[in-house]
């Protein structure tokens, strides 16, 4: 298990070594044919700042050979925000008090259709976490509705056990998103303050069993704002260097989400600007150039466009992320969008880069370009 592999001492160090990083060191790295984790401290280091143009065009030309000029497009569809934990970053978090919606048969079918006309062949199924109410078998049967809608599902949920995870894939779900949140215990536990989310262990190991059930991608990350994003970014690439070691069928896929604006008075205690964020991201492309990486609708437009380019493969688009949000309903959402384009404007930005909009799961056998 990654567990016993991963020590917050050794990456704290990371961190004082990637803040002491002297420029004439990220001169040299600069002209390395490729890198490795023992790059990564000084990849993010603010020294390497002042070289972030020449990592994006690296970033860039490493995306082009590895995923061609396409950017799959895809949509977040919430099938309920009932939920359970006490997470303190959290629009669905069960201390906030408002009527809680999950979607209806018919509701899963009326929003799926929406999105099925709008052109997404690929969408992302999420709810809050509350397995008495959208168990398993709920989100089984939503799967099995939506499928002859759309060529790929994916799912964004609760940590579940091996067997879990297989019933998922048995209905039709390809591709699992879930999130560490925070790799710093204290920080873990600060943050969470009762339900099942709670068990930090249980998140990280989860991602071992979505792997071992068989899932096509499996995307990860660490929500930027509850701690040090150095120490994020370096905890993240040593759980992903494991995990593709260890269970190498898998494709990964990587997001970098910042906390944004929800229901309630949360205050973001550790800023990730978007220097951070472009550093994070170009970094993460050098050192795993056939990882697909993710940028959601969280982020302005203006962010979202600059960085199409320089090493994004898939995007969100008209993302809403409340129950029922695509087809008129007025419950909460779990957090405020930045980029409201459509996905007709969002598809003539991707042209006019020179870039593919790919609407269908395209993603089932990444090679390098020959």
């Amino acid at each position: 298990m990654f567990l016993n592999h991963f020590s917050e001492d050794h990456t704290h160090k990371l961190v004082v070594e990637s803040i002491k990083t002297k420029s004439i060191y990220v001169e040299q790295l600069r002209h390395k044919p490729s890198f490795t984790l023992t790059d990564l401290p000084a990849l993010l280091s603010p020294a390497a700042q002042q070289y972030l143009d020449s990592f994006a065009h690296r970033s860039q030309a490493l995306t082009r050979q590895y995923f061609g000029h396409s950017i799959q497009l895809f949509a977040p569809l919430y099938l309920s925000n009932e939920c359970y934990n006490h997470c303190s970053y959290c629009g669905f978090g069960i201390q906030h008090r408002y009527e809680r919606k999950t979607l209806t048969d018919t509701e899963i079918l009326r929003e799926g259709r929406y999105l099925a006309q709008r052109g997404f062949s690929h969408i992302l199924l999420l709810t809050g976490e509350a397995p008495k109410t959208v168990g398993v078998d709920y989100i089984s049967h939503a799967i099995r509705l939506l499928k002859p809608l759309f060529s790929s599902i994916g799912v964004e949920i609760q940590p579940l056990s091996l067997h879990d995870y297989q019933q998922l894939r048995h209905a039709g779900a390809d591709h699992l998103t879930l999130y560490q949140e925070t790799y710093h215990l204290d920080t873990y536990k600060k943050h969470h303050l009762s339900g099942f989310k709670r068990d930090y262990s249980k998140r990280l190991i989860a991602l071992e069993d979505g792997a071992k059930a068989g899932f096509h991608s499996i995307n990860i990350g660490a929500l930027l704002g509850l701690y040090d994003w150095r120490f994020e970014g370096l905890s993240l690439a040593q759980h992903l260097n494991y995990l593709m070691k260890k269970y190498w069928k898998t494709h990964y896929l990587l997001s970098f989400p910042r906390i944004t604006k929800m229901v309630g008075s949360f205050s973001v205690p550790y800023v990730c600007s978007d220097a951070d964020l472009c550093q994070l991201i170009f970094s993460f492309r050098l050192l795993f150039p056939d990882c697909g990486i993710t940028l959601s609708t969280r982020e302005p437009a203006s962010l979202r466009d600059g960085l199409l380019p320089l090493g994004i493969s898939m995007m969100s688009a008209e993302s809403s992320t409340s129950p029922g949000g695509y087809t008129g309903n007025k419950s909460n959402a779990q957090f405020d969008t930045h980029d409201q384009r459509s996905i007709h404007d969002i598809s003539t930005l991707i042209l006019n880069c020179g870039l593919d909009p790919m609407l269908k799961n395209w993603d089932r056998s990444i090679s390098p370009a020959l």
